[in-house]
C-alpha cells in the first residue's frame, strides 16, 4: 500500500472548482515537503506546486500560478491542493509526493526527480 493516499479528483467543467487531498500518516515523523504533480496522456510529469514542511513556504508552477493554492495541515497529517478557474489543459492524473527537506534549497523544487514517495494518483477531466 503507497504511504501516500490522494482523493478529490473528479469530473468538473471549465471554470469549476475542486480540491486534492494528499493523505501522508506515513510520514508523522521526519522534515519533509509534499508535491503535487499531474500527467497527461502522452505528455512528461509535471510539477503543479510543493510546499514545506511546516508550510511556511511554497512553490507553484506558472501555469496555475493565481489559480492553484497548496495548504497542508500537520494536526491532520494532510496536504490539499485547492484548484480555482479550471480549465480543460488542467486534466490529468494528479499525484502528491514526499522529499526530505533540504533547508539550502529555500523553495522546495517542483523537480520529480527529487521525490521519493508517490501516490497512486487521482483523475481529474475538465470538460464542457
Amino acid at each position: 500500500q503507497s504511504p501516500l493516499v490522494e482523493s478529490g479528483g473528479g469530473l468538473m467543467q471549465p471554470g469549476g472548482s475542486l480540491r486534492l487531498s494528499c493523505e501522508v500518516s506515513a510520514f508523522t515523523s521526519g522534515h519533509y515537503d509534499v508535491g503535487w504533480f499531474r500527467q497527461a496522456p502522452g505528455k512528461e510529469r509535471e510539477g503543479v506546486s510543493c510546499i514545506s514542511d511546516s508550510g511556511s513556504s511554497a512553490n507553484i508552477a506558472d501555469s496555475v500560478k493565481g489559480r492553484f493554492t497548496i495548504s497542508r495541515d500537520n494536526t491532520k497529517n494532510t496536504v490539499y491542493l485547492q484548484m480555482n478557474r479550471l480549465e480543460i489543459e488542467d486534466s490529468a492524473v494528479y499525484h502528491c509526493a514526499t522529499a526530505p527537506h533540504v533547508e539550502s534549497w529555500g523553495l522546495c523544487p517542483l523537480t520529480p526527480t527529487e521525490y521519493g514517495y508517490w501516490g497512486q494518483g487521482t483523475q481529474v477531466t475538465v470538460k464542457s
